[in-house]
């Protein structure tokens, strides 16, 4: 019997209806970020695939006009530099199209086309980090919420009895420490994915400027070759 009253689920389903809403409040937030997880991780492998085979495809030699064509009339809405590349190279063209356009103008203007493009792509790869940090952050103080309320309990329960013992407090200590359990295991694994993925999020975003810059030094000698 006594047994029976130790068990994980006796615990839960005996505690307070405050520390059980805790609980339930961890148990929601653990499982909503391992679904974030799994969806960021897929979603930053698919760009940096995307971005290694566009890096390849780029500096293979071929043809900018075809590259771009390619890419509009297929694009491929993992890659962030072919939108990076698309935007600018767009934007090159329709400035290269007007009659006495500055050369610096056509540039100043291609490269706000993939600074607008890179934020783009930049707020695609840190969609639901700020949840997973608020979780890594907040759950172990919402655990430990739960468990003071449980064990004020416990002790505001031992008014009634005339002898304490450990066994009529330790169920009640018990079920509120599971509160703090419950907090860092939602916490833990948010706050290594949130870490995690904020590098990889940020290695991605600034390979993404490296080829703006290059790109922009590519059509910066063009249009100035055309010029001469």
């Amino acid at each position: 019997m006594q047994a029976d009253q130790m068990s994980m689920w006796h615990l839960i389903s005996s505690a307070s209806l405050l520390v059980q809403l805790v609980m339930l409040l961890l148990v929601a937030a653990s499982v909503v970020s391992w679904v974030m997880i799994f969806q960021r991780s897929t979603t930053i492998r698919s760009a940096k695939a995307a971005l290694d085979d566009f890096e390849d495809r780029f500096w293979s030699g071929i043809d900018l006009s075809k590259l771009y064509r390619q890419v509009t009339t297929d694009p491929d809405t993992n890659s962030g530099l072919e939108q990076i590349f698309r935007a600018g190279f767009k934007e090159f063209s329709r400035m290269r199209q007007q009659a006495g356009v500055d050369p610096e103008a056509v540039m100043d203007a291609v490269q706000r086309s993939m600074r607008v493009a890179i934020s783009r792509e930049e707020e695609k790869l840190e969609l639901h980090l700020s949840f997973l940090a608020t979780v890594g952050s907040t759950s172990p103080y919402v655990g430990l919420f739960g468990t003071v309320w449980g064990i004020m309990n416990s002790f505001r329960g031992l008014a009634t009895v005339q002898q304490a013992t450990l066994a009529t407090v330790a169920p009640g200590i018990a079920e509120a420490l599971i509160a703090t359990a419950m907090g860092l295991f939602a916490a833990i694994p948010a706050v290594i994915a949130y870490n995690r993925f904020s590098a990889r999020s940020e290695s991605l975003i600034s390979r993404y400027y490296t080829f703006a810059d290059e790109f922009s030094s590519i059509l910066h000698r063009r249009v100035h070759s055309r010029d001469e």
